[in-house]
């Protein structure tokens, strides 16, 4: 005699999870992850990698949140979610532990720091246009979820500062980033070039100088007019600022082919 499956079992399975289709409707972003993705966050039982099971109840809630969201801005949250699972099993994969102080612990009167940072990541999502941004932002909520290290005003400070920069100047940031393994090259960069892509991104390496994230400041004018030294990339470096926001955003992995079209766009050869 076949065994009769429970009516209040089959009416869980049933039940509508407006959390789990709001990750699944990341994938014009994340792509045939976001399904993944949701199981691991919602089955994880069924699922074939893993995550911490506190960081997942912690994308759960934010999926939850946000799953009244529509149009791009629903896309673009699903897939942040998305993302830091992706991130977060690498890591849980390679034996990071998730950080043991109060990080996912609630407060007096107050939610854990892990919500409001999942909130807040959600939320810069959804603001930008570019989506090319949004993995990296994903991988910021796994990365701070392992790093115990880095407190949340801190955290605050580097998502502050990932929201104002555009995706060139991610890229460069990577490049700097991983200049001891591919070496920048020594050509001198234009202090105003002619085309206006290669002015633009040399708008944009000012800007990160100016906003105290790589090494050295913009060089000051000289005393009756002396000519300044050209600037080299393969003098740049990131300052304490700039690791911070390289860290949680994981630029490690940023695309090699963003580094080279960056690198290309100030006239540069990649080395």
């Amino acid at each position: 005699m076949s065994a009769v499956e429970d009516p209040a079992e089959q009416a869980a399975d049933e039940t509508p999870s407006p959390g789990r289709d709001l990750i699944e409707a990341g994938s014009p972003v994340a792509g045939s992850m976001s399904a993944a993705a949701a199981t691991v966050v919602f089955e994880p039982t069924t699922a074939r990698v893993q995550v911490d099971g506190r960081f997942a109840a912690v994308l759960r809630t934010a999926a939850g949140d946000a799953a009244g969201l529509t149009g791009r801005e629903r896309v673009r949250a699903g897939a942040v979610l998305a993302f830091a699972v992706e991130y977060a099993a690498t890591v849980h994969r390679n034996g990071r532990a998730v950080r043991t102080d109060r990080f996912f612990t609630p407060r007096p009167g107050s939610r854990p720091v892990a919500e409001e940072l999942a909130e807040a990541v959600v939320a810069a999502a959804r603001r930008t246009t570019d989506e090319r941004r949004v993995r990296h932002l994903g991988y910021l909520l796994a990365e701070v979820a392992v790093s115990a290290d880095i407190d949340v005003e801190l955290v605050s400070r580097a998502l502050r500062s990932a929201e104002v920069l555009t995706w060139r100047q991610l890229a460069l940031l990577a490049a700097v980033g991983r200049r001891d393994r591919v070496p920048l090259p020594m050509t001198p960069l234009e202090d105003d070039p002619r085309a206006w892509t290669a002015w633009g991104a040399r708008e944009d390496l000012v800007d990160l100088q100016r906003a105290g994230l790589l090494d050295p400041p913009p060089a000051q004018p000289r005393p009756g007019g002396a000519a300044l030294p050209r600037l080299r990339a393969a003098d740049l470096r990131l300052t304490r600022r700039g690791v911070l926001v390289h860290r949680l955003l994981v630029l490690e992995v940023l695309r090699d082919e963003a580094v080279i079209a960056a690198l290309a766009d100030l006239g540069l050869p990649r080395s």
